[in-house]
C-alpha cells in the first residue's frame, strides 16, 4: 500500500480515538491467502466498536471515504471489527504494541492467520500501550 494512503489512514486512526476513544487494534493487513496482492484489509477492535458493531462499521467506512481518493479506496478490500476475545486480536497484541506509530509486519502467522505484510498503527491489550518506532519484524 503506498506510503501516502497509510499515512492518511494512520491520521484517521489518530483523529478517530481522540474522539471515540482509543483502539486496542488498527492495522493495515495483507493476507496470504487475499486473490489480489493490492488489496488490503483493515483490522480494528476497540471497547466503542463492540457497544455497537453496526453503527461503528458505518461511521469508520464514512470516515475513510472522506479522506482517500477514489485509487486509494480500491486498495481497501474490507473492514474487519475484532472483538475483544478474538484469539487473533490477542495474538497480534501480544506479538506487538505500538500507539500511533507505524510498526511493519512481514511474512507472520497470528493464530493460524498467515499475513504476508502489515502496517500496524496501534496495537496494544487494555493496560499495556508501548509506543515503538517503525521497525521490521
Amino acid at each position: 500500500m503506498k506510503k501516502e494512503t497509510r499515512e492518511k489512514l494512520a491520521l484517521l486512526e489518530k483523529d478517530v480515538s481522540a474522539e471515540k476513544g482509543e483502539f486496542s487494534l488498527f492495522g493495515l493487513f495483507l493476507r496470504e491467502d487475499a486473490k489480489d496482492e493490492n488489496k488490503w484489509d483493515i483490522l480494528v477492535a476497540a471497547p466503542w466498536l463492540d457497544a455497537d458493531k453496526k453503527e461503528g462499521l458505518a461511521y469508520l467506512a464514512k470516515e475513510i471515504q472522506k479522506r482517500l481518493e477514489s485509487d486509494e479506496l480500491l486498495s481497501i478490500s474490507r473492514i474487519v471489527i475484532l472483538e475483544k476475545d478474538n484469539p487473533i486480536l490477542k495474538a497480534i497484541n501480544k506479538s506487538v504494541k505500538v500507539k500511533h506509530l507505524e510498526f511493519e509486519v512481514e511474512d507472520s502467522n497470528f493464530s493460524g492467520i498467515q499475513i504476508t505484510h502489515a502496517f500496524i498503527s496501534t496495537s496494544s491489550s487494555a493496560n499495556s500501550i508501548v509506543s515503538k518506532s517503525s521497525s521490521k519484524k
